[in-house]
């Protein structure tokens, strides 16, 4: 039923729901700087040992089931997520060297607490793409 982790003094089920959206809400996720933005996010949820659990992002916005340990607020791992890969994106896929003012995602997000109904999460981020009509979905997990 529920996947039960555990740190050296605590044991834990703690997973979330979250959507981010680009600045503006752009219509920027497409092609390969898609999933080179996919790559660079999970590379720092690995970082920090946030588990992405599922994932679909939107040509303008991300979809993202995450566990996060209890050491780590909600806030904090997506303040991390978003100013870090902000920073990679703009240096490593546009090519901005400049140290400020890099910025990429809207400075707020979606989040929602998963317990019981976690299948029907799953599910519906899954499902995105008919969802919203929308065509070029890309299934990341």
């Amino acid at each position: 039923m529920h996947e039960w982790k555990s740190l050296s003094h605590v044991s834990w089920h703690c997973k979330y729901h979250i959507v981010i959206i680009p600045k503006f809400r752009k219509r920027v996720l497409y092609g390969r700087f898609r999933k080179r933005v996919w790559e660079i996010v999970r590379e720092l949820c690995r970082q920090r040992g946030i588990e992405v659990v599922e994932g679909h992002l939107m040509p303008d916005h991300i979809h993202m089931f995450l566990s996060i340990a209890p050491k780590y607020s909600v806030a904090f791992a997506i303040g991390f997520t978003k100013g870090k890969s902000a920073v990679r994106i703009h240096r490593q896929i546009l090519g901005n060297k400049r140290v400020r003012g890099l910025y990429f995602w809207s400075r707020g997000y979606c989040v929602s607490k998963v317990d019981v109904d976690e299948e029907t999460i799953r599910k519906y981020i899954r499902e995105q793409d008919a969802l919203e009509g929308g065509q070029g979905n890309l299934d990341l997990e």
